[in-house]
């Protein structure tokens, strides 16, 4: 088990476009492995490479329900909005509110170079689009209203 420190603000990788990922090969089985790890170990929905100083578009994403692991990921199609609270592990103590999709659908690779699609929908909907918005260099305060310092998440 690798846990990474989580890169913060403010980080000049955490405003860079990531680099996509040419060839999936045991280094970027490795890295899933260590993201997965150091998801779990902050307590987290989400986490984006870049977030561990890794300028690689890959995320990975557990809303509760199982681990999903996502290559070059991108949004296909979005329907509908949905209006919410968020924060993140490169901002620690921040949250605002934010407004995203309802639904989405995200094409990727999986671990094995397989090409796959996922909807998502509320709560998984807001964190595929924050954890790639992460391989874009955008943060959630770009888009947040109300944005607060509060002393635990």
């Amino acid at each position: 088990m690798s846990v990474y420190d989580v890169v913060t603000v403010p980080d000049n990788l955490l405003r860079a476009k990531a680099n996509p990922v040419p060839r999936i090969n045991e280094g970027v089985k490795r890295l899933l492995d260590n993201m997965r790890d150091t998801l779990y170990a902050f307590d987290g929905v989400g986490l984006a490479a870049p977030q561990i100083g890794v300028s690689k578009r890959i995320v990975v994403v557990d809303v509760g329900d199982n681990l999903i692991e996502m290559i070059n990921p991108e949004i296909i199609s979005s329907q509908g909005e949905q209006t919410a609270q968020e924060g993140c592990l490169s901002l620690p103590e921040v949250v605002g509110t934010v407004t995203r999709a309802q639904k989405v659908t995200v094409r990727f690779l999986n671990r094995e170079g397989e090409e796959m699609e996922m909807e998502g929908e509320n709560l998984l909907a807001r964190a595929f689009q924050h954890e790639i918005d992460h391989l874009d260099g955008i943060l959630f305060t770009d888009k947040a209203v109300d944005i607060k310092t509060v002393k635990e998440r």
